[in-house]
């Protein structure tokens, strides 16, 4: 009985730093523009393997990102895009394939790269897109792109490309360790058709500080009583091994 309520408490613990792990790691991405929050908690397992089932793990378990949608905010900026609900903008990870983001503020390297968070971003043809020399530039709602070339008169508009939107549920996609979300049965999203964004917007993060900060004191808490338990445990196996000793 004693090393079963040692092994309970262990997992428990060990369960509850995880879990803070994952509640600390969405605070520190409350402002980061388009972060979803990870969906963690704990469950209990049954232990397998050779002997009688009589013992039962706690475990973390990961139930994806939340599709909460964060507060849009204008911020004038041209290159900024906000995306909508079930919209992601494509990019490049650093292995050279094809992942999905909602962060919007976007920004241009000295050689005209479109990049998101240091990503390429990737146009409608899949291949990253380069923005030249321009005067003004504009991204419309379906997320093409235009621009006055420079020195080139106001009235002259060309189209230096489109953003590569898809359309997808949270649900469908899973977030890999680069903070990139991919698909979750490896079948690339559809192509997103129409309006598919909001210019000189940003999607804020879906992070709701307070409420982490309340799950981390519970989980704090929770960490705190299963160490009570193994102290616990501790002290009554040394009781009875004195008592015994003492006959």
């Amino acid at each position: 009985m004693t090393d079963r309520a040692l092994y309970i408490a262990m997992t428990g613990a060990s369960t509850s730093l995880k879990t803070q792990a994952s509640v600390a790691h969405n605070l520190a991405n409350a402002d980061t523009v388009g972060f979803q929050a990870t969906l963690g908690g704990s469950t209990a397992v049954p232990v397998t393997g050779n002997g009688h089932a009589s013992r039962v793990a706690a475990a973390g378990q990961t139930y994806g990102v939340s599709d909460t949608h964060g507060a849009i905010i204008n911020t004038g900026n041209t290159l900024d895009v906000a995306m909508h609900g079930d919209r992601w903008l494509t990019v490049q990870d650093a292995g050279g394939g094809v992942a999905y983001t909602r962060a919007g503020n976007l920004q241009l390297t000295a050689n005209g790269v479109l990049t998101s968070n240091g990503r390429p971003v990737l146009g409608a043809n899949g291949a990253p897109l380069t923005v030249p020399p321009y005067q003004s530039l504009d991204i419309a709602a379906d997320g093409t792109i235009s621009i006055v070339p420079q020195g080139q008169p106001a009235s002259t508009i060309a189209e230096a490309g489109r953003l590569g939107v898809v359309q997808s549920r949270t649900a469908d996609l899973v977030r890999g360790d680069d903070g990139l979300m991919r698909p979750a049965n490896g079948q690339p999203p559809p192509p997103a058709v129409g309006d598919s964004l909001v210019p000189g917007a940003v999607e804020n993060s879906n992070v709701e500080a307070t409420s982490m900060l309340v799950q981390m004191i519970q989980t704090a808490r929770a960490f705190e009583m299963q160490v009570r338990v193994l102290q616990s445990v501790d002290e009554n196996a040394r009781s009875a091994n004195s008592l015994l000793g003492s006959r």
